[in-house]
This record gives structure tokens, sequence and C-alpha cells, in this order.
């Protein structure tokens, strides 16, 4: 299995712009923390969130082949299968199904960490410390609030049988864990 450091190297070869570099910082502490809840294998599931937008800058003007590139590439880099079906499966643009815990809890992940970072930015002390699940569920309804947060992707946390409450807790949990490295 590759090891959490050669794979933090190989998404910042490939991954440039810092702050989506943050962004799968903040996925891989929320799918660490959700293996956590649910009995996995935390450093699995935290490739997966580490490694989930690999091809992110390659495919941006090509939505349709964003994750498909990824997948592959991580498969061809001999991944475990589960990451490569959860990194594939997290751009609901393909309809695919999610059968695995993992893929699941990825695809409602990648979305929740947005909305919880737009929600710290708007407390008045910029910080992931400074709030908490009751605060970024009070934004979760605001259509203009972190537009780029897809709510009904952020729903499938049923999926998971977790409650939304339940799982923005996690989600705010593991990112605070990390908020040095987020800058917040």
């Amino acid at each position: 299995m590759m090891q959490r450091q050669d794979a933090l190297e190989m998404m910042r070869a490939r991954l440039g712009n810092r702050n989506l570099q943050k962004h799968t910082l903040a996925v891989e502490a929320i799918m660490r923390r959700l293996a956590e809840h649910f009995g996995e294998d935390t450093e699995v599931w935290g490739l997966a969130g580490l490694l989930h937008d690999i091809d992110y800058e390659e495919t941006k003007d090509d939505p349709d082949r964003h994750s498909m590139v990824g997948a592959d590439e991580l498969a061809a880099a001999g991944l475990d299968a589960d990451i490569v079906d959860a990194v594939r499966c997290h751009n609901s643009r393909h309809g695919l199904e999610r059968r695995t815990l993992m893929s699941k809890a990825l695809h409602a992940a990648d979305p929740l960490s947005g909305l919880i970072i737009a929600a710290a930015l708007i407390s008045p002390a910029k910080k992931l410390a400074a709030i908490d699940a009751a605060f970024v569920l009070n934004r979760f309804g605001e259509k203009s609030f972190a537009r780029g947060a897809d709510r009904d992707t952020i729903l499938c946390c049923s999926e998971l049988e977790l409650s939304l409450e339940d799982f923005v807790a996690l989600g705010v949990e593991a990112m605070q864990s990390i908020a040095s490295d987020l800058g917040l």
C-alpha cells in the first residue's frame, strides 16, 4: 500500500494550486475521522481523501473526465481497488453506483469540506476553532452561501446512516484537528 508521505508528494506534484491542496487535506481529515467512526482503516480512507482530486488541474475544463483520469492513474500506481473505486465514484456526473462505505463517504465528504471552510471564513475569528456544527448547519439552507458545496451531495450522508447533524459534527471535528495545515 502507498504510504501517506508518497501520496502527499504525488498530490503536491499534480496539484499546484495551494487552495486545492488544502481542499484535499481537508477531505483526507474528514475521511480519516469517518473511518475511525465506522471502525475502518484510517490510512486507506485517508489516502482516498488525499488523492480524490489528483486529476483536477488536468480535467478542470472537462468535468466529464474528472475522477475517471485520476482513478485510472491511481490504479496504474497500484493503489487499492477500493480507493480507486471511491475516487472514480466521487464525481456524480458519471452516475456510478457507490457500493462501498468508503465511496459513499468520499462522495459526501468532498463538498462538506468546502461548506465548513466557508463557514469558518465568515466567522468573526475566521478560524475553524470558532465554529461548531450548529454554526455550519445554520448556513446550510442558504442557497447563496458556499454555492459550490452541493447540498444534495452532502445530504448523501444518509447513505452512511448518519444524520446531517452528526456528519457535519464529524467533519468540523476532523478539520479542526488540522486547522494549522489549512491556515484556519
